[in-house]
């Protein structure tokens, strides 16, 4: 055995002993049994209640209790919903609906309101007649913004009159609820204002501007007729005033969607209905992309993972279209049936349902579970599909058209799908991507870079640990896969050796348990062309390997733009105002090198600033918004010039320069 591999296994076998060194040394005895009071569970384990304390967490405590004003909306007693983010961050949440009972609880004997937002699962959704239906399930979304803000204050209108109990430290009321004033007879609803407690979200407490406005645009999509007011009053954004509501719903939110898209028909396809106490609405179009767009809803919570209204509209579109298709001579009798994914090629659909007692698979929410409601869905959608397509003759020959083409392309697909498969992780040493593979097998912690042509490639492969991190070159820019077929996308030798490196699968086909790199992480120029191949690689990645960035494997290197030398003295910078200050704090004559491309750095370089784990620095790709990611694509990638355009314009930073 080598020295080399002896000091291996014994610094593993020290790092396995601390592992498994949990012994303690004390006795078990009643003691130990900790009881949290009140609100501290929610403070000492935050993230089960609102999933993070990063940005998303942040969020997270406006959207409970605008789902509380949203809940007053569906049981028809609240019109207006608005939400109010001041120049110290500090959220402001008010409806116009019943307002919130101000007597006193019989169970805990103080008042309800003071209960409501300090007992976990206390609330009107447990079938007391209060609501129909509600996004808020579990009665915990008031108590756990309370107990996650620094202070928090509640006024509620009623009869005339203000009450008022604000509550600080944890989540405990300061006082006892008290009128504070009076206001209009005819004035009703209720306000929460709070601030969170920077202790929590110690990675930010700055609520993102397009997050809220978006999330609140689409609340006004879901729920017509229901006017939702934003105001951002911050100063360094400039005060902002923005009112939605949609008297057509989901017809309006497929409109929105398909905006920067070319529509395959004119009229957009919509059907609502409701049965056992679940009503449906379902709205779609289709567009001449390649890509379908469903996104899924069940009382204004976005199930991400679908569920059963998925699968009941899936099953309705099959069935009604290849009727359709095989009456009206599409389809041939030799012919085979159109597929889900024929039929569901470049249609943009929104499906939304409100359930009185939905069942979600895991506590996130994210996948409907009721089977009943996959029947119900099904044939609410199915029997007004079938009526659209006998009404809407032209519409219905646009429509069939678009499907059997889908068809024929699956089919030249199928052949250029075939070549990314591999039986053994043997035939990827031949791949024509020139992949250097690293020894490890223990995928945990292995890394692929994908970098941009031979001489940056050299450069990553001389210089990287070969122990954990993988390389595969490009050569050139990879096909804009958001303007082709997919047999073009599978006949692309590039596309094939990154999912043939991958080892996953891809589509539907995916199972990221195969996945044989933790990291996979795009290292190109800090250029404008190394920008393009970027946004081509992410997009490739976002269409046909989504799971990959949604479970956190895609990564964005960032190497430097300048090397700063003054005398032995070496360092980096990675952006301009990093320069400028590298500039003040070394002082007098410096060596400055502009670094045009990977390529221009020796292997050692490289290593030392963008692929060494001490101090590289790497972007996480994520997806918080799905809906805004999928229009970005289209916007950025898509055949629509004009919409790109207006984008780029709005987006720009523009500077003022002397020369």
């Amino acid at each position: 055995m080598s020295e080399e591999k002896e000091m291996m296994e014994e610094e593993s076998e020290a790092v396995l002993g601390e592992l498994l060194d949990t012994k303690v040394d004390h006795t078990y005895n009643d003691s130990d049994i900790q009881v949290l009071d009140g609100l501290e569970a929610v403070r000492k384990r935050p993230g089960m209640y609102i999933a993070s304390t990063s940005g998303k967490g942040l969020h997270h405590l406006v959207w409970e209790i605008v789902d509380n004003g949203i809940d007053e909306a569906m049981a028809g007693y609240a019109t207006t919903v608005t939400v109010t983010v001041d120049e110290e961050n500090i959220i402001t949440v008010e409806d116009d609906g019943r307002g919130m009972p101000t007597g006193i609880n019989e169970k805990t004997g103080k008042s309800t309101i003071e209960t409501i937002f300090t007992v976990l699962h206390a609330g009107g959704k447990f079938g007391g007649g209060a609501y129909k239906v509600s996004g808020g399930l579990h009665g915990v979304g008031a108590s756990v913004v309370n107990a996650l803000s620094e202070w928090l204050e509640v006024r509620v209108f009623h009869n005339g009159e203000i009450y008022f109990v604000r509550f600080e430290n944890g989540g405990h009321a300061v006082a006892p609820m008290k009128v504070i004033g009076k206001c209009d007879k005819e004035k009703h609803g209720s306000q929460v204002r709070f601030k969170a407690d920077p202790t929590i979200f110690t990675e930010t407490t700055v609520y993102d501007f397009d997050t809220l406005r978006n999330r609140l645009r689409q609340l006004a999509f879901l729920n017509k007729g229901i006017r939702m007011v934003f105001n951002d009053l911050r100063q360094e954004e400039g005060k902002r005033h923005y009112e939605y509501m949609f008297e057509g719903g989901l017809r309006e939110y497929v409109a929105y969607l398909n905006k920067n898209r070319t529509a395959v028909h004119q009229e957009i396809i919509y059907s609502e209905g409701h049965e056992k106490g679940i009503q449906v609405e379902v709205a779609c179009q289709y567009n001449d992309g390649y890509n379908p767009n469903v996104y899924t809803f069940c009382n204004n919570i976005n199930t991400v993972e679908g569920g059963t209204h998925e699968e009941g509209f899936r099953m309705a579109l099959n069935r009604v279209i290849n009727k359709y298709a095989r009456d009206n001579n599409f389809l041939k009798e030799k012919d085979d049936n159109l597929t889900s994914d024929d039929c569901k090629e470049g249609i943009t659909a929104v499906i939304s349902v409100k359930h009185p007692d939905p069942q979600y698979e895991g506590q996130t929410k994210t996948k409907l579970g009721n089977t009943e409601v996959r029947k119900i869905v099904s044939d609410i959608f199915g029997t007004q599909l079938e009526r659209f397509l006998m009404e809407n003759p032209d519409e219905a020959k646009a429509i069939m058209e678009k499907a059997t083409l889908a068809s024929q392309a699956r089919m030249a697909a199928k052949k250029a799908r075939e070549l990314t498969r591999r039986k053994s992780a043997l035939e990827i040493s031949s791949l024509p991507g020139k992949l250097s593979d690293c020894s490890s097998k223990d995928s945990s912690i292995c890394e692929i870079y994908i970098v941009e042509g031979d001489s940056a490639g050299g450069s990553a492969k001389q210089g990287r640990d070969s122990h954990y991190q993988a390389i595969l070159p490009l050569r050139g820019k990879i096909l804009n896969v958001e303007k082709a077929r997919q047999h073009r996308v599978f006949e692309n030798a590039e596309i094939r050796s990154m999912i043939t490196a991958f080892g996953c699968g891809f589509m539907d086909e995916i199972d990221t348990s195969k996945l044989r790199y933790n990291k996979i992480v795009i290292m190109t120029d800090a250029d404008v062309d190394g920008s393009h191949i970027r946004i081509l690689l992410l997009t490739f990645f976002y269409r046909y390997l989504k799971p990959i960035i949604e479970q956190g494997h895609v990564y964005i290197a960032q190497p430097p733009l300048y090397k700063v030398q003054k005398g032995i003295t070496v360092r980096y910078a990675y952006t301009e105002p990093q320069m400028d200050r590298l500039r003040e704090e070394l002082g007098g004559r410096l060596s400055i090198q502009r670094y045009k491309g990977l390529g221009e750095m020796n292997p050692e370089q490289l290593w030392e600033t963008t692929m060494d784990p001490k101090n590289r620095t790497l972007i996480r790709v994520s997806i918080d918004d799905a809906e805004r990611a999928d229009q970005y694509f289209s916007i950025m990638m898509g055949e629509e010039v004009e919409p790109r355009k207006n984008f780029i314009m709005e987006h720009a930073k523009f500077a003022t320069l002397d020369i």
